[in-house]
């Protein structure tokens, strides 16, 4: 079943006078300029961030930080359009298989070298090699770069929604300098071409960036749009802190420690909107519920056994426990009105039906095999996920069981292993074509 949540997100009032290069705004008038500039704007995230290599972490908390850092060819307007942004022009052949990037002029990276088309190719290639969402790039036949300032691909047939895939900044194919982009996974250089630069990485506890003063913004916009448009750092620096206990990040908060954290619980949003230092934001579209299952292992390898498992579920339920009440239901990937908007396939989600499950058990050949269902502590949506789902799996029948990591070691056994997981549950913040909506989703 798909679901929306409606989650909560609490800035303090002391903040709202800096603003963060990537925070969403709408098109003004005017240019926008900093109200003031300077200091530390301390972040609070719900998770660990496993890494800072964007070509090879899908985490929220990678790229929620990174996308201060690196930028891309194209990314997405406020209304989830594709934009330039590195790219000072885009020109498509004729047939559609031929686009052809003319750079912005006087771009730098982090280490003062100015960006050229090379840059590009070596971070394409890189993303070719290890992207986790390297088959956006599965129609390319070849990409070319006839000057310092030209970048060409070339399609192996027109694609109408290859640019729409090629901007999604859910991995983005973000632009690094050459001489970095044959390191391996998850050991990239962390130097982008962002208004902030990486400052210190403490593992587990929290990412310092520092204001870029070589950026130039885009000034082809007043203010920023989505992820891309008119950058400013207003401030020095930004503290992302990991604070994975929400009751600790909500204390923090109350007393002034930090100044706006991710994801507040329920049971804390009515005294923190008593509290007029503190301003509450309601993000209808924030994120996507999501469990996968695993083809490859048996025994979700059976299609009768994901079958039962579908069968099985109590969507409301889960959401219930998952989100504390804030949810809604919703038998699509998007929301009503949106342009992908689909309710094929409703009446096979949220059906409830155990005895059903235990039909498709038996016509499978289940024999009791256990299903690992692979989740964490530190999203308290994941693990209620799974909890709730590993009961109700249970009563119709299936041995399941949970299989407990932290977030990054979860996020890479579903990333590097075939075994030792059925399930796995994590989030998507952002999908291409997507909105931002939460769901939990099994193979039919």
């Amino acid at each position: 079943m798909t679901t929306m949540r409606i989650p909560m997100k609490s800035l303090a009032l002391a903040s709202t006078a800096v603003v963060l290069a990537a925070a969403a705004g709408h098109a003004q008038a005017q240019a926008f300029r900093c109200p003031r500039t300077g200091g530390d704007l301390i972040y609070a995230l719900e998770s660990k961030v496993p890494g800072l290599d964007q070509h090879t972490s899908n985490a929220g908390a990678t790229r929620n930080v990174a996308l201060n850092i690196y930028e891309s060819l194209v990314t997405r307007d406020e209304a989830m359009n594709p934009v330039l942004e590195l790219a000072e022009s885009m020109t498509v052949s004729p047939d559609g298989k031929t686009y052809t990037f003319k750079l912005r002029q006087g771009i730098q990276f982090h280490n003062g070298k100015t960006i050229t088309s090379a840059d590009v190719m070596a971070s394409f290639d890189r993303y070719k090699r290890v992207g986790v969402d390297r088959s956006i790039l599965d129609p390319v036949d070849k990409w070319t770069t006839p000057d310092a300032n030209t970048f060409v691909i070339t399609l192996k047939e027109a694609r109408p929604l290859f640019i729409e895939a090629l901007s999604s900044f859910t991995v983005p194919i973000v632009i690094v300098p050459s001489e970095n982009a044959q390191a391996p996974a998850q050991q990239l250089p962390v130097v982008g071409t962002g208004p902030f630069k990486l400052e210190e990485f403490r593992a587990d506890r929290f990412v310092k960036l520092r204001r870029f003063d070589g950026y130039k913004p885009d000034t082809r916009h007043n203010t920023i749009t989505g992820y891309g448009g008119n950058k400013r750092a207003c401030v020095d620096t930004v503290t992302f802190r990991m604070m994975t206990e929400p009751a600790a990040r909500t204390a923090a908060l109350e007393v002034g420690e930090i100044h706006a954290v991710e994801d507040v619980p329920a049971a804390s949003q009515k005294r923190l909107r008593d509290n007029k230092a503190i301003k509450l934001a309601r993000l209808e579209t924030f994120w996507m519920n999501v469990a996968y299952p695993n083809f490859s292992n048996p025994p979700t390898d059976n299609p009768k056994v994901r079958q039962a498992m579908l069968a099985a579920m109590d969507f409301e339920e889960i959401m219930e426990a998952a989100h504390e009440g804030q949810y809604k239901l919703n038998p699509g990937f998007q929301f009503p009105g949106q342009q992908y908007y689909t309710e094929a396939g409703k009446e096979l989600l949220n059906q409830k039906n155990r005895a059903r499950a235990r039909q498709l058990l038996q016509e499978g050949g289940y024999k009791g095999e256990k299903i690992e269902l692979l989740t964490n502590r530190d999203f308290p949506v994941m693990y209620n996920t799974a909890l709730v789902m590993a009961e109700q799996l249970k009563a119709a029948g299936m041995n399941a069981e949970l299989v407990v990591l932290d977030w990054p070691a979860a996020l890479q056994r579903s990333q590097k292993e075939t075994t030792g997981r059925n399930g796995f549950y994590t989030r998507w913040t952002t999908v291409t074509a997507l909105s931002a909506i939460p769901y939990a989703y099994f193979e039919r």
